[in-house]
C-alpha cells in the first residue's frame, strides 16, 4: 500500500515476480478489498501463490515516526513487520516511509545482540561487472568507530551470502587512501578494523565504489545517502544525455537505429531500478526498503532481492558473523569508542 503510487505498482511487480519465482509464496498485506479486486484478473497460477493480509491503516510517505509506532498499530507496514517475526514470512518489503520502516521494524523485531544500530544496505553497480555493497545508505546521519566497525561486519556477511564473495574484501570510505586522511571517527575506525578478522582493504575514495576496487564500502548514512542519490542522478543524466543526442535530428535518429542494440545494454546497465531493494541490516528479521518512487520493474527487483536474500540466509550469515567477532577486537565498548 506503500510508496509513491502503492497498488498500481506493487501488484504487477508481484505478479511478475512469482511469474519468475514460480515456489515463492507472496503475502499481500494491505486493503483486502482493493488487494483482491485486482487479483481478480492474475492468472490462475499467480493467484494461488498469493495470500491476502487484511491491514485497515497506512502509514503515510509524511508520517512521522512516532505516528508509525503509537497511533498506526494496524498499518500494513506494521502487520507486514509482525508476520516476519511471528515467523509466517522470510521478509518484509516496504516501499512506504524510509524512517517509519526502520522505527517500526527496530520495535518489533530489535537488533540483534552486539549490534547498535541497524544500517541499509545495497549494491552498486561497478565496472567489473559485479556489485559493491554500501552503507550506511540513510539510517544513521552520525556514527561513531564502533558503528562503522559494525557496519563492516555486517556489510561483509551480506556480501559473502548475496553475492557469493568469499572473504569479501571491506574498504572505509574517506576522503583520500592516506592513513592520516579523515576526521578522528574514521581514523579510529581504520585502525581497529586493521586489527580485526574481516579482510580490510584500506580506506577507499567514491570512485572505488565504481572501480570494484572493494566488496563493501563502509561509511555513515550522511555520506552514504548523497553517493546513492548522486549514483542515480548520474545515471539518469547519462540516460537522457543519451536519449537527446540520438534524436537532435534525423542523421542521429539514423545512427540510432544502427545503435541501437548497444543502447539497450548500456541503459541496462546503468538502470539504477534493478540494484532496487535496501537491506536493513542488523535486525533479528529480514526487511528490504524499496524507492518510494518505484514503478513495478523497480519494485520487482527488491522482491528478488528480498528473495534471494532469504534463500542464502543472510540473516543466519550476519548472526553467525556477529556472534564470533564480538569477543575479539572488532566488537568492543567503551573508551575506545569515539
Amino acid at each position: 500500500m506503500g510508496g509513491d503510487h502503492g497498488l498500481p505498482v506493487t501488484l504487477p511487480a508481484a505478479r511478475e515476480f512469482l511469474q519468475l519465482e514460480t515456489g515463492a509464496l507472496l503475502l499481500l498485506v494491505g486493503d483486502k478489498a482493493q488487494i483482491e479486486a485486482r487479483l481478480g484478473k492474475w492468472p490462475k497460477e499467480q493467484r494461488a501463490a498469493c495470500e491476502v493480509v487484511h491491514a485497515s491503516e497506512i502509514v503515510a510517505m509524511d508520517d512521522p515516526i512516532e505516528v508509525a509506532l503509537r497511533r498506526k498499530k494496524d498499518s500494513s507496514m506494521r502487520v507486514a513487520i509482525n508476520l516476519v517475526k511471528e515467523g509466517r514470512a522470510h521478509a518484509c518489503v516496504s516501499a512506504g516511509n524510509t524512517g517509519a520502516l526502520m522505527g517500526v521494524s527496530r520495535y518489533i523485531l530489535k537488533t540483534l545482540d552486539g549490534i547498535d544500530r541497524p544500517a541499509i544496505a545495497m549494491g552498486i553497480p561497478n565496472r567489473k561487472g559485479g556489485v559493491t555493497t554500501v552503507l550506511d545508505l540513510g539510517a544513521n546521519v552520525e556514527c561513531n568507530a564502533e558503528h562503522l566497525i559494525q557496519f563492516a561486519l555486517m556489510g561483509a556477511a551480506l556480501a559473502g551470502a548475496v553475492n557469493g564473495r568469499e572473504n569479501p574484501s571491506v574498504g572505509l570510505l574517506n576522503v583520500g587512501e592516506e592513513l592520516i586522511k579523515g576526521n578522528e571517527v574514521v581514523k579510529l575506525a581504520a585502525e581497529r578494523l586493521r586489527t580485526s578478522a574481516l579482510n580490510f582493504y584500506g580506506n577507499v575514495e567514491g570512485n572505488d565504489i565504481y572501480r570494484g576496487t572493494v566488496d563493501v564500502a563502509v561509511c555513515d548514512g550522511f555520506v552514504g545517502n548523497i553517493v546513492l542519490k548522486s549514483s542515480e542522478g548520474v545515471a539518469e543524466m547519462l540516460v537522457s544525455f543519451m536519449r537527446e543526442e540520438f534524436t537532435r535530428n534525423a542523421l542521429t535518429k539514423l545512427a540510432a537505429l544502427a545503435a541501437r542494440p548497444v543502447l539497450k545494454n548500456f541503459q541496462r546497465r546503468v538502470d539504477h531500478r534493478r540494484y532496487n531493494g535496501a537491506t536493513l541490516l542488523g535486525l533479528r528479521g529480514l526487511v528490504l526498503k524499496s524507492h518510494g518512487s518505484a514503478d513495478a520493474y523497480s519494485f520487482r527487483y527488491a522482491l528478488q532481492h528480498a528473495h534471494d536474500a532469504a534463500r542464502h540466509g543472510v540473516l543466519e550469515r550476519i548472526a553467525a558473523s556477529v556472534a564470533a567477532m564480538a569477543p575479539g577486537a572488532v566488537i568492543a565498548t567503551g573508551a575506545a569508542n569515539a
